[in-house]
């Protein structure tokens, strides 16, 4: 099975124990019923602080994450949107899911004429690449790409990941413009008790980990995850 390496981060750094430290009141109950207001929400509503940022031009790039070893050496004949099928064979393996989003710039305009790439392993913990030994299952394309609209929105209709050796469940994302590449990331499931095991994930810090890291919720055709992606254009 496929097993990936980590990149390194730089530690951040901390005060030295010789500065002087002021000393503040205590904080009143209003004052900490608010701020624990506060926090709480930008934990659990990230999005909230992305459209407030967007409302300034402010929105926050994408976390970039590395590509691994297993983009395809070649792209498959078959590489719409549907991962299940693979010319006239259906994948039945895995929990079907869809996973979708919207792709802007910094100032939340839609990256119109742009694609999204998307790749990942089958149920089983293996991809479509000669660096995996050629144990992917036919039936299950492995790789996607759909052109972006003017609203800059995308869907795939796939499994949702798996984990494999020393990786948690992800999907890898590539989004390009004619002749460039503007991001390569990752996508990692809400809740996954791999996570913090996982030698990429358990490195990023609170901002990257909401970033980059969505729930599975019940839609009316589905499971479904929401993945919206910044990039510098």
């Amino acid at each position: 099975m496929p097993v990936s390496t980590a990149d390194s981060f730089a530690p951040s750094s901390t005060p030295s124990r010789g500065d002087p430290v002021e000393r503040q009141p205590p904080p009143t109950r209003r004052q900490w019923l608010g701020q624990s207001l506060c926090g709480a929400a930008l934990v659990a509503v990230p999005a909230l602080v992305q459209r407030a940022a967007a409302a300034q031009g402010t929105l926050v790039p994408t976390p970039r994450q590395t590509e691994g070893p297993y983009y395809p050496v070649q792209i498959p004949k078959d590489s719409d949107s549907d991962l299940l099928r693979n010319g006239s064979l259906r994948y039945v393996l895995g929990q079907a899911v869809w996973v979708e989003g919207r792709v802007t710039d910094t100032h939340g305009v839609p990256l119109a004429g742009g694609t999204v790439e998307i790749w990942q392993c089958d149920a089983t913990g293996h991809y479509h690449h000669p660096g995996d030994g050629g144990k992917a299952a036919q039936a299950f394309q492995g790789f996607g790409r759909v052109a972006l609209g003017r609203d800059g929105r995308y869907r795939f209709r796939t499994i949702r990941p798996a984990p494999y050796t020393g990786r948690t469940p992800h999907i890898h994302f590539k989004v390009r413009l004619p002749g460039r590449e503007l991001l390569t990331t990752q996508m990692y499931v809400a809740g996954d008790p791999g996570n913090a095991r996982d030698s990429l994930w358990s490195r990023l810090g609170e901002a990257e980990r909401a970033a980059l890291t969505v729930p599975f919720d019940p839609s009316p055709d589905g499971m479904r995850a929401q993945f919206a992606l910044v990039v510098l254009t």
